[in-house]
């Protein structure tokens, strides 16, 4: 049983580093392609796209044909996602490449999170949930990581991270096979499969729904800027334009929340949205002032407070999520509670490009702390009341 959990969450990981492999490389794409930074965000936003795609389209696949034959092309799809990073010339294929590996990401993300659960067993969702969300920020923490050190040090900076990665790929793909299939009666004729997504939230745990959604919007917001925007803010406000100084920011936020999510296991659910919560407020604080003071050590430490409240947010809300949703109705509210962690990701970077543009960076990046403060303070206060104990 082990080794199909470490196989499926070796999975995880393995593609969530193709999600974070251009993080250090945006303003080297910047200069090399001549684009600003609402191009940037789009770009990153793009990817959100493939997630949504995967949502909608591919999102209640795998539970019927089975997880493996599901993940095996979604991998494939994050391989055509790399050689289009890898030959990029212009924007475009920035584009195609970032909504074709949110694309595989998102079919996967959803596939093994499950399949890791149905190997555990349903006595075991905590365990379950910890394994998942533990896999995802390793492998983000891992592909910044990679790309900065390659392009600081070694040639082909916009080319061989990708090239080092295909093989990764191919080699989990190889491994995946011998992971135990958990689907018992999985669907072979294309007839009887349905791709209808389902979405909606039962009138009884609306309440309870909202605390947890906005926390998850709110904590991907984070996510999402550091993912697109902190090689800018490096280099705009700390002068400092490294690529290696970038990928070990970002690696800070996500390794800090791999640590952080095994070492709070115990924590109940509410207590690690409830803290996340209250940790996402100073992370963002600390944030800005960071950027006004240029201050490195600033920056640092609100990394590892953003990197505990992400960790908490996340397990703590996808937990209370998968706790409140009737049986009979679970696909329809973690749908809904994924597509609040998409448009989290996405749209609070998109409106900080767009606006970094008329006002600035700075004030953009305090308008952004602003509406991260305010979901934070009402997500703890909806949860604090309508979240119950254990």
């Amino acid at each position: 049983m082990l080794t199909g959990i470490a196989i499926v969450a070796a999975t995880l990981a393995v593609t969530f580093v193709g999600a974070t492999l251009p993080t250090p490389l945006y303003p080297l794409y910047r200069h090399a392609f001549g684009f600003g930074t609402v191009t940037l965000a789009l770009i990153y936003a793009s990817y959100v796209v493939g997630n949504l795609l995967a949502l909608l389209v591919f999102g209640r696949v795998s539970d019927q044909v089975g997880r493996r034959r599901v993940i095996l092309p979604a991998i494939a799809c994050a391989f055509v996602s790399t050689l289009a990073f890898a030959f990029a010339t212009n924007p475009a294929w920035l584009f195609v490449a970032r909504s074709l590996s949110g694309l595989g990401t998102g079919i996967v993300s959803g596939a093994a999170t499950a399949w890791i659960a149905e190997i555990l067993g349903a006595s075991r969702k905590r365990t379950a949930t910890s394994w998942a969300v533990g896999a995802n920020f390793l492998g983000l923490a891992a592909g910044p990581l990679l790309a900065g050190l390659l392009a600081q040090t070694a040639p082909w900076p916009l080319r061989l991270a990708y090239i080092v990665y295909l093989p990764v790929l191919v080699v989990i793909t190889l491994l995946l096979r011998s992971a135990p299939e958990t689907v018992a009666k999985p669907v072979r004729n294309l007839r009887d499969l349905s791709l209808r997504p389902r979405f909606g939230v039962p009138a009884g745990i609306r309440a309870r729904f909202v605390s947890p959604a906005v926390a998850a919007f709110a904590t991907f917001a984070l996510v999402g800027f550091y993912a697109a925007l902190i090689p800018s803010l490096l280099a705009e406000s700390l002068h400092v334009k490294a690529p290696l100084a970038a990928a070990g920011v970002v690696f800070e936020l996500f390794v800090v929340a791999a640590v952080a999510t095994g070492l709070t296991a115990r924590l109940s659910p509410r207590d690690a949205l409830l803290i996340g919560l209250a940790l996402l407020i100073p992370s963002v604080g600390l944030l800005v002032a960071a950027q006004v003071s240029s201050s490195m050590p600033l920056l640092l430490t609100a990394t590892a407070l953003g990197g505990i409240s992400g960790a908490l947010g996340y397990r703590g809300s996808l937990e209370i999520i998968n706790k409140i949703a009737p049986d009979d109705r679970r696909s329809e509210v973690v749908s809904s509670y994924l597509v609040t962690v998409y448009s989290g990701n996405a749209l609070p970077v998109i409106g900080v490009g767009v606006l970094s543009t008329f006002v600035g960076s700075v004030t953009a990046d305090i308008a952004f702390a602003a509406l991260i403060a305010v979901l934070g303070i009402s997500a703890w206060a909806v949860g604090f009341k309508y979240i119950p104990q254990g």
